[in-house]
Parts: structure tokens; C-alpha cells; sequence
């Protein structure tokens, strides 16, 4: 199922689009609803990462945590 909507694109963007789709041999419609699905995975992980410095924020670390990392991350080659 689709759901057909009306949105405003300057003009430069709707001819870029136009010749993007053109290259890609996908309708406008296709084209973007790849790019909105992309944001919106983009958008999730962004979410994720949030999340997971919020929960491990400096001021909920403590100085055994540091040192327990930093003597784990000692012998790793990067």
C-alpha cells in the first residue's frame, strides 16, 4: 500500500533529484523513498547512541571503572 502526498522541493533539488532518479533508471517516488528510509535507519541509530552515552555518562562512571578499562585497553594493538 501507498500513501501519495504533496510536499514543496526548490526547484534545484527537484532537478537533481530528477536526473539522480533518470541515472538510476527508479521512478522520483523510488528514489525517495530510499532516501527517507536511509534517515530514518540513520535516525534509529543516532537514537541508539544517544541512549548508550546517556547511560554511561562521565559522571556515572567511577575510578575503578576507569582504570578496569584502561588496564583492558592497554595490551590492545590499534
Amino acid at each position: 500500500m501507498a500513501v501519495k502526498t504533496v510536499v514543496a522541493i526548490p526547484d534545484d533539488v527537484f532537478r537533481r533529484v530528477d536526473r539522480l532518479a533518470k541515472q538510476r533508471k527508479v521512478s522520483r517516488s523510488q528514489l525517495f523513498t530510499a532516501a527517507l528510509i536511509r534517515l530514518l535507519e540513520a535516525e534509529a541509530k543516532d537514537e541508539l547512541t544517544r541512549a548508550y552515552d546517556a547511560a554511561f555518562a562521565d559522571d556515572r562512571r567511577d575510578r575503578f571503572t576507569d582504570a578496569t578499562a584502561r588496564a583492558a585497553l592497554a595490551g590492545v594493538e590499534w
